[in-house]
């Protein structure tokens, strides 16, 4: 366990010209950019032709669905996608409901608000990704202040759920081409954050910052390689040793080559074989079980080339050698870790759900504190304060602020851009379809910079979709989206100010402390010679399922305002501890052997350890 202590409880600093700093883009900016245009465009221009471009808002609830979960394994994006779809449609069908039901501007704003808690908690706990909750929240909240009676119902919800049965064929479409591409890429960052890691192994604040990102980037592709839990595949189990050897990297950084683990992170990123590091599950390698290098054709030299193995006469091996073997070994101990963590199910919702309850009230506070203070102003429809309110809740106080910064500044410069592509809009239809497509990949290309840069197109993105039942004056709508940034923004942050959630630093501590008690309590079972399979199998199931809830702790707390800083550190070598453990316990069963034995290691594809 690492020996390094978390920061001491401070108040952050809050941001601003620091907010607005670009970033590099994503390496994957354009898939969920083109896709979005692609889910977007064909429902559209269908409405268009039938003259029905009044219905376009329910199509593009559905079609946004293809912004999510482009990070996700194939296999589990499906069921994301499936689940983000079916959320979007019961959120608008309550929204449709409640604005059937009743004209009250109060009502809905609570309902609104009600809605946008419960969004943000569901999206948090399931950790969907990016843009989480708020393409959610935009759509119910939109659709809140739509007039509606409840014979349209059926069919606008149909509408929805047919784009959204296409947005799932536009986000799963790349699947036949590469279909381990997202594991590729999350494994390729892990190697490239930790080849920037080891090139920085001298210390000093650039190191430390490189070593955090690249143990954020190693627990990144754990995420990414372990959501999928039936039979991993051999892609899979090839690019899972790349990341232990990433971890082998930031264990030692002194001793890795940073390039020849580019080198393996730009062989990752094609569709060629990926690079082999030697498979510590086969003797072919040169590896005995016990690490010691064997010789079989009896010239002393290992058959990789990697330097001299021992021969009958008992000659040592040198240190680079032992070093290779070494990891090798822990490479293997950890590969059986790993497997014996995807066996474990997740935590049921339930359970994820309740140390997020300060989320949910700072959510539904300051949404619907913000929907009252819009119509107090005079809005007559306030849903653009409220879905700016719930943007800004992010993991701690000093993120929430520096996107209340982002916000305003993107939408202030987004209103200034519709005033300039209105006139091009309102020449008709086509015109008006086609800015919005452009908003739209603008917007998915942008926001990987930076989020207000994104905002930019966002915000005239949102004021076009308002002009698809017929064109309103352009002067209103930019006076009302600007009050209603400002307003949204500053009473948003007074309640993220309000509710603080404390307690998620002491989830995580707490959580690793169970990880802890848990592996020193499978290590003592699993060396305890009359220690019977029921209780060395209740025990590695009890550590395998608290490294599962770590993960799921350390990705809900990031951290918060008067509290310490998240160990992100400390977490990632208690998954690489708790691993190792794992294997322990999977070798006392007879499944492994134990090193210094010279029996042959097997393995069964798929068998369940």
């Amino acid at each position: 366990m690492s020996s390094a202590t978390p920061t001491s409880a401070r108040v952050r600093r809050l941001p601003v010209v620091g907010a607005l700093r670009l970033g590099r883009p994503s390496d994957v900016w354009f898939k969920p950019a083109l896709s979005v245009v692609a889910a977007v465009a064909p429902p559209s221009l269908l409405l268009m032709t039938l003259g029905r471009l009044d219905l376009a808002p329910y199509t593009m609830a559905g079609s946004l669905c293809a912004l999510y979960a482009h990070n996700r394994p194939y296999a589990a994006r499906a069921k994301v996608l499936a689940w983000v779809i079916l959320g979007m449609l019961g959120g608008l069908a309550v929204a449709l409901v409640s604005a059937s039901l009743t004209r009250n501007a109060v009502v809905l704003v609570t309902v609104g608000a009600l809605l946008a808690a419960v969004q943000k908690a569901v999206c948090d706990a399931t950790r969907v990704g990016p843009p989480a909750h708020v393409i959610l929240t935009f759509v119910s909240s939109a659709a809140l202040f739509v007039p509606q009676t409840l014979g349209q119902i059926p069919g606008h919800l149909a509408l929805a759920a047919a784009a959204g049965a296409w947005a799932w064929l536009v986000g799963m479409a790349p699947a036949p081409l590469r279909p381990h591409g997202p594991e590729r890429r999350a494994t390729a960052q892990a190697l490239h954050a930790a080849a920037a890691c080891a090139e920085t192994a001298r210390g000093g604040e650039e190191g430390a910052g490189a070593r955090s990102a690249a143990y954020a980037a190693v627990h990144a592709a754990w995420q990414t390689l372990l959501v999928v839990r039936n039979r991993p595949s051999t892609t899979r189990r090839a690019l899972e040793r790349l990341v232990i050897r990433a971890e082998v990297a930031l264990a030692a950084p002194a001793d890795a080559d940073p390039a020849r683990l580019r080198s393996w992170a730009r062989a990752v990123r094609g569709t060629g074989r990926i690079p082999r590091t030697g498979d510590p599950r086969r003797e072919e390698d040169g590896l005995r079980p016990d690490g010691v290098g064997s010789c079989p054709d009896g010239t002393g030299s290992r058959p990789d080339g990697a330097g001299p193995c021992r021969t009958d006469g008992g000659a040592r091996l040198d240190d680079d050698s032992l070093r290779r073997d070494g990891d090798l070994l822990r490479e293997r101990d950890e590969l059986v870790g790993v497997a014996a963590e995807r066996a474990v199910a997740p935590r049921p919702l339930w359970s994820r759900l309740g140390p997020l309850a300060p989320v949910a009230v700072r959510s539904a506070l300051g949404c619907a504190l913000a929907g009252y203070v819009s119509l107090a102003l005079g809005a007559e429809r306030p849903y653009w304060a409220l879905v700016t309110a719930a943007s800004l809740y992010q993991a701690n106080i000093t993120l929430t602020w520096s996107r209340a910064v982002q916000r305003v500044v993107g939408n202030l410069v987004g209103v200034l851009l519709f005033a300039a592509v209105a006139p091009v809009a309102q020449l008709g239809p086509l015109a008006l379809v086609l800015c919005i497509l452009a908003c739209n990949f603008g917007a998915e290309a942008l926001i990987g910079r930076n989020y207000w840069l994104g905002s930019v197109c966002v915000t005239p993105l949102a004021l076009l979709v308002t002009e698809l039942p017929g064109f309103q004056p352009t002067g209103e709508l930019v006076t009302g989206r600007v009050v209603d940034t400002l307003v949204g923004a500053l009473v948003g942050f007074l309640a993220a100010v309000a509710v603080t959630n404390r307690r998620a630093g002491r989830h995580v501590e707490r959580a690793l402390t169970t990880v802890d008690r848990a592996g020193e309590h499978a290590a003592r079972v699993a060396a305890d010679p009359s220690s019977t399979p029921a209780a060395l199998e209740a025990a590695r199931r009890g550590l395998a399922a608290a490294v599962v809830d770590l993960r799921a702790t350390a990705d809900a707390a990031a951290g918060e305002w008067w509290q310490r800083a998240q160990p992100q550190e400390r977490v990632v070598l208690a998954e690489q501890a708790a691993h190792r453990t794992l294997a322990a316990t999977v070798r006392r069963r007879g499944l492994l052997p134990d090193p210094g034995t010279t029996s042959t290691y097997t393995y069964t594809e798929g068998a369940s350890p």
